[in-house]
């Protein structure tokens, strides 16, 4: 088979193309993605020489670059986006270029050379807040960012290109990831290496906001599932099975350090941030046969491991332009 992987240098991305070429040899990846600050090729140093594996810098809105890459290609992962919600709320133009006129010129590139199979990488978040029970993929999706806005969006477009032009088209929308190759940005590489420099911690609000947490890998491998398995026209929840509260989330990180509680830093809670996410993924159980069953303490023990022995891999990200974007980002917070 070959692969089309969109924004295969961010986080999932890189995780996603290492899995593949390692259980498919046969396989080829060409990967696709923009460069920017959230993209990495350090994320994929050790399969940049694997015959199987190719990378082409480019725009998914570029439909020239796009329809040069989709015509060659078996199926397409798309996982190209800006994902993090705090700069929708400062910048929001820039994730509805990429989320949705970025999907829209994936898949007219898919429809145009009858891409056999189109996945597109969704988010928990286009479901928006709930305060009991799980949302199933037939919930009405009511986002409260721009980023889930636009994510929804995308989604929107991916079933009408299935309904309308019978593009095989599936969505998977994902739990928050955690592991190794994270932008430092998130929630948990943030803290683990703010809590490894002593540096503080900054909690939003009150810190019990709710979110269910999936190690990166066993998302990779239900995508996986998904890719060769899934049935187009569908939506698939994956969850990890792992609902913690923000606080106590941060509790765990500095108790795996061995830091103190003293570097916690409540800030002002930011605007329209969702109180509790939670999925219901009977259905990929059901027809895929994928149950996450991981062990969230130890994977994340395993992740503060890998930012702890890859230090010169993350400090490079928080370099100066990181920090003046967080400096502005929590002087607001105060």
């Amino acid at each position: 088979m070959k692969l089309l992987v969109t924004g295969g240098a961010g986080f999932i991305g890189s995780n996603f193309i290492r899995h593949i070429l390692e259980k498919y040899p046969n396989y080829k990846v060409l990967n696709l993605d923009k460069l920017t600050y959230a993209g990495n090729l350090d994320n994929l140093k050790d399969v940049e020489k694997n015959s199987g594996y190719r990378f082409v810098k480019g725009d998914i809105c570029d439909a020239k670059i796009v329809d040069k890459l989709a015509a060659d290609a078996d199926a397409i992962v798309n996982f190209a986006a800006e994902t993090h919600v705090d700069r929708s709320i400062l910048e929001p133009d820039s994730f509805i270029k990429t989320d949705i006129l970025g999907t829209f010129t994936l898949l007219e590139a898919a429809r145009k050379f009858k891409t056999k199979r189109y996945v597109q990488i969704s988010t928990d978040e286009v479901y928006g807040s709930i305060e009991k029970g799980s949302f199933c993929e037939e919930s009405s999706l009511c986002p409260n960012s721009p980023y889930s806005a636009s994510k929804a969006g995308a989604d929107m477009l991916v079933r009408s290109y299935f309904v309308t032009y019978g593009l095989p088209a599936i969505i998977t929308r994902s739990s928050n990831n955690f592991g190794p190759y994270q932008y430092p940005e998130k929630i948990i590489p943030l803290f683990i290496t703010n809590a490894m420099e002593d540096k503080p911690l900054p909690l939003y609000g009150d810190g019990k906001n709710v979110r269910d947490w999936i190690y990166v890998i066993d998302n990779c491998r239900s995508i996986d599932a998904v890719l060769h398995e899934g049935k187009p026209g569908r939506t698939y929840n994956i969850g990890g099975g792992n609902e913690i509260s923000n606080f106590d989330l941060t509790k765990m990180i500095l108790k795996i350090l061995n830091k103190p509680q003293t570097l916690v830093k409540k800030v002002k809670d930011r605007p329209g941030h969702d109180r509790r996410y939670s999925l219901d993924c009977s259905r990929i159980k059901t027809e895929l046969g994928i149950e996450i069953a991981g062990d969230f303490p130890k994977a994340l023990r395993e992740t503060v491991a890998w930012y702890q022995n890859n230090s010169s891999w993350w400090k490079k990200l928080k370099g100066k332009d990181f920090q003046s974007y967080y400096k502005k980002q929590y002087e607001k917070r105060k």
